[in-house]
């Protein structure tokens, strides 16, 4: 089976961010988000999958040459950006099958058997899922019958525009027929131009209120979320390490006995913690890691190769690649890149 991955964004909500990643490449507990999509992926069958790259496309190319998935990846270069639909109008050929979109800056674990099989019964043109949530305003607004027929739609609505609990997550099922109504060579978007089209035309479109975990992780606040429910287990996803009274440890991390951890947190391979170490709670510790003796993490995210100094105390911070953190700071509420 076959899918496309969105994956072209600039991620300018997440920045500094990703300044020199794209936002499909942020980690969630040691995997880029985009991982996690195409495990999901390959979870349900889907071992020919398209990505569409725009901003530093080198990042994700590089990543998967090097950590093999057993899917058939396939690239689509954009030099100017299309548009959602039009990223996916420009590899017309190669979906030539019902076919799955995804956003690849989404976190799930959503059950694709059961939308396909959905898609299949309303012998629908396309499928929306839907996520029933409680803070609407920054998504897209979508009303459907209790047939789940489409009525209308509304794309990142204002307040006064809010009028049902289910928004789009960005993850389609459509037919190739579908490519009718997307121009060639034009920037052209799903939720502000396709799906309006489509309910103009009265055609078949569903939606599929799905169970299961989704969130956006589009911006800091979303990530933060998406990487704590992570470690909550709210949300299913591969994790590489193993689990230790509620953190997830690895065994190739040297700690150093006097370290006082209180889960749930994440310490990944070849992480340094020195004495008298306290690692609260939601505290998450990525590769190479090393942490000065006397030092407090707290609810505090630091990625690949950083550098924790004597006595430095995070508290709800993220810690770039590389990042170096001097002796003795304190840091609440902040992002520090390298």
């Amino acid at each position: 089976m076959k899918a496309f991955v969105l994956a072209a964004g600039a991620g300018t909500r997440l920045r500094p961010l990703t300044r020199n990643i794209p936002k499909p490449m942020i980690p969630i507990l040691g995997k880029p988000a985009l991982y996690h999509t195409l495990n999901n992926l390959k979870k349900y069958g889907f071992d020919d999958v398209c990505i569409n790259l725009f901003h530093c496309p080198d990042s994700i190319t590089d990543y998967f040459e090097n950590n093999y998935m057993d899917i058939d990846i396939n690239y689509s270069l954009e030099k100017k950006l299309l548009g959602t639909a039009g990223a996916v109008k420009k590899r017309e050929k190669f979906l030539d099958e019902t076919f799955v979109v995804m956003s690849g800056d989404g976190l799930t674990d959503i059950n694709l058997k059961k939308v396909l099989e959905f898609h299949k019964k309303k012998k629908a043109l396309a499928t929306i899922v839907l996520k029933k949530i409680e803070a609407r305003f920054e998504y897209g607004i979508t009303i459907a019958g209790k047939d789940g027929k489409v009525k209308k739609f509304v794309e990142k609505p204002k307040w006064n525009d809010i009028f049902a609990d289910t928004v789009n997550t960005g993850i389609y099922v459509f037919e190739p027929e579908i490519f009718k109504y997307i121009p060639k060579n034009k920037f052209f978007d799903f939720s502000m131009d396709l799906f309006p089209l489509l309910l103009r035309n009265k055609k078949k479109v569903y939606g599929y209120v799905m169970d299961g975990y989704w969130t956006d992780i589009g911006n800091i606040f979303e990530y933060k979320k998406g990487v704590f429910d992570a470690l909550d287990g709210k949300v299913k996803i591969d994790m590489p390490c193993c689990k230790k009274k509620g953190s997830y440890i690895s065994k190739y991390a040297k700690i150093d006995k006097s370290v006082k951890i209180k889960g749930p947190c994440f310490i990944n391979d070849n992480v340094y913690i020195g004495k008298n170490v306290i690692i609260d709670p939601y505290s998450v510790i990525s590769k190479n890691v090393k942490i000065e003796d006397n030092a407090v993490i707290e609810k505090t995210i630091v990625w690949n190769g950083s550098h924790i100094g004597k006595g430095a105390k995070l508290s709800n911070t993220i810690v770039g690649y590389e990042g170096k953190i001097p002796n003795g700071i304190t840091l609440f509420d902040s992002i520090i890149m390298s």
